[in-house]
């Protein structure tokens, strides 16, 4: 039986919303990026980082995504490579042709995604996602909706269990549990927090209608307080809510951390460099494929619109 009812119209906004949570899931795992604070550059001066992440689907042992994404000077580079179940690739190896690349460059509060098969790219600034994590915290939390009512926060504390190396956190129909490690330099799990966090936000904006980022972002603060760094996620939604959207109810992520680079990552971003430069500059709804309607859950808070 039911512990609760929903009304027609919120089924509806929830069945559009679970028809997007794999693509906004992912991105919650495998998007990263640098967050600016209050306008401020992020304090990432002389952290190295590289952070290897594949996503996969309830106990599918092959990814359905990928990631690499580099850490240099308290700038970020994402690459973001979604994959076939057919298509096989060496445990080593990283994402040659990402379909998706990000810059976050604080010093110059930008945020610059690239679609590199279109040859366009968009920029976010932060108040944009200040904007966002405003009108998207108050929309959740008038939900009907137990779940998304919850996501809102602010407050994930009743529900958050945290040991030495693993916190895990559970709402309704819902349960996350994150496994980190030690970072070996002190300043990787604060720039690790603002890159998770901006990511989060950045995915909301452009492909929103999945769950509210605020529960993994709670998360993120409490894991860099431990001075840690993910070592592997995973996700849990109740398989009621899954099955109306027909989606995989269990979404696993796991990370390779190196604080260094590869020979070839400095090729990569330098590649990532020229491909960014001549690509056409577009407004955010033209680079996400959308209307100026599209939002959350189908309709798009206010203040996202006021750019």
């Amino acid at each position: 039986m039911r512990a609760h009812s929903l009304s027609a119209n919120t089924e509806r906004r929830v069945t559009r919303a679970c028809d997007r949570l794999v693509g906004s899931l992912a991105g919650l795992f495998i998007g990263l990026g640098c967050l600016m604070d209050g306008g401020r550059a992020a304090a990432g001066d002389g952290v190295l980082l590289r952070v290897e992440t594949e996503v996969f689907a309830d106990d599918d042992e092959a990814p359905v995504a990928r990631s690499l994404s580099l850490f240099r000077d308290g700038v970020a580079w994402d690459f973001l490579e979604t994959l076939s179940k057919e298509k096989e690739k060496e445990d080593d190896a990283g994402p040659d042709e990402p379909v998706e690349f990000v810059l976050h460059d604080p010093a110059r509060e930008r945020i610059i995604l690239v679609d590199p098969a279109r040859h366009v790219k968009t920029q976010i600034d932060h108040l944009q996602l200040e904007r966002l994590r405003a009108s998207l915290g108050n929309w959740a939390r008038k939900s009907d909706d137990p779940l998304m009512r919850w996501a809102g926060g602010p407050d994930f504390s009743e529900g958050m269990e945290e040991t030495a190396t693993k916190i895990v956190l559970a709402g309704p129909r819902v349960r996350y549990e994150v496994v980190f490690e030690e970072a070996d330099n002190g300043a990787v799990p604060e720039e690790y927090q603002r890159f998770a966090d901006a990511a989060l936000l950045v995915k909301a904006l452009v492909h929103p209608g999945g769950l509210p980022p605020f529960p993994r972002i709670a998360i993120n603060r409490r894991v860099a307080a431990a001075g840690g760094i993910p070592a592997s996620v995973r996700l849990e939604i109740e398989s009621r809510m899954a099955k109306l959207g027909k989606r995989p109810n269990v979404l696993r992520s796991k990370h390779k951390v190196l604080e260094s680079w590869l020979a070839s990552d400095h090729k990569r971003v330098a590649a990532a460099e020229e491909r960014m430069a001549v690509a056409a500059p577009v407004d955010l709804a033209t680079y996400a494929g959308r209307g100026e309607g599209d939002g959350p859950i189908g309709k798009e808070p206010a203040a996202a619109k006021r750019r």
